[in-house]
């Protein structure tokens, strides 16, 4: 009889884990602390913590993904409502951890981007993929004239994201709402300003 693996139960626990405490706070022993898995299942399964990362984030954007599908795919709404649809989804869940966690793609984009090319390079990735999805939400926005067509849609979901993670990182300082409603009242009045 085969010995059971631990594999899944590690990247769910080390997903935990690492949005709690981040990459350099999550230690291999707490990561397989929390899944009830011997130490040695770990190096069974991930060749190194970089490695484990990199899974642990493909997991996590898959996540995210469904986050942006479920707004942006809506077609009750205009494509700008479905932009604003996603940021009020996502203050929901940053809501729901009472402002104390952000988003991992950011957070690991701070504290590993410069350390590791090779979580660099998937970051790069998901960031591309992401940016994408909001680029073709903003040039239906723009060809429905419900938003300035003034910049490239692909910029503008850049400054999207780039800005929207920024006011994470705020939120998570002040654990409270502010930024997020800040960031989402002065975009959705100024570059996503509805055209009449």
């Amino acid at each position: 009889m085969s010995k059971p693996s631990f594999r899944e139960g590690i990247l769910a626990a080390g997903l935990q884990v690492m949005l709690r405490s981040g990459y350099e706070g999550a230690s291999v022993r707490d990561i397989c602390a929390a899944a009830g898995a011997p130490h040695g299942s770990f190096t069974n399964h991930f060749r190194s913590k970089e490695a484990f990362a990199g899974e642990v984030l493909d997991r996590y954007f898959a996540h995210t993904k469904e986050f942006v599908k479920k707004a942006l795919d809506d077609k009750s709404l205009t494509p700008r409502q479905r932009l604003k649809r996603y940021l009020d989804i996502i203050s929901g869940v940053l809501a729901d951890d009472k402002w104390s966690r952000g988003c991992l793609i950011g957070d690991f984009s701070l504290e590993t981007a410069s350390r590791s090319g090779l979580l660099r390079e998937r970051l790069e990735a998901i960031f591309q993929e992401w940016r994408a999805l909001f680029a073709a939400c903003i040039a239906e926005a723009q060809a429905a004239g419900e938003i300035s067509p003034a910049f490239d849609p692909m910029d503008l979901a850049e400054f999207l994201l780039a800005s929207w993670e920024g006011a994470i990182l705020r939120m998570k300082v002040e654990r409270g709402p502010a930024a997020l409603d800040r960031f989402k009242n002065i975009v959705f009045q100024t570059i996503f300003k509805e055209q009449k």
